[in-house]
């Protein structure tokens, strides 16, 4: 099983795993030790305060800066992490809406807080669209 399998499995909640799009990093071959190589890009699966410097460092964004831009927006962000569906493609259908990169973290269940929490564990998804948009999703693993 694939760390990102695992990740996505709940099995991996220290870890973050984060998605760039082929254009959104200059020298993508530099992560190949690292990186699992998907259609239009890589998927990284990394301890915590690691990826998230790794993520700063390969996407020039802050993860959390990331998720506190996105929180309020709510997309489509594909369940493998390798993508998504930019909300504002409803508002401009011609622009350029490719996902350039997607930060994700999991948070395990946690029945004192309730809602989809008491549920099981959560995966926290946070989206850039070539657009400029950011938009996130949440949901509970193994529901998608």
């Amino acid at each position: 099983m694939s760390k990102r399998s695992e990740f996505l499995a709940g099995e991996r909640p220290d870890d973050v795993a984060f998605f760039l799009h082929e254009d959104a990093v200059e020298n993508l071959d530099a992560l190949d030790d690292y990186a699992e190589t998907v259609e239009d890009g890589v998927v990284l699966v990394l301890p915590g305060e690691n990826g998230r410097n790794a993520f700063q460092k390969a996407a020039g964004t802050d993860p959390m800066e990331l998720a506190q831009a996105a929180m309020g927006t709510e997309g489509t962000i594909e369940p493998d992490l390798t993508g998504g569906t930019c909300p504002a493609i409803e508002d401009d259908p011609e622009a350029d809406h490719t996902t350039r990169v997607v930060f994700a973290f999991a948070e395990e269940q946690n029945d004192e807080v309730g809602g989809i929490y008491a549920e099981g564990d959560v995966v926290h998804a946070y989206a850039v669209c070539s657009c400029g948009q950011r938009y996130s999703q949440k949901w509970v693993v193994g529901e998608r």
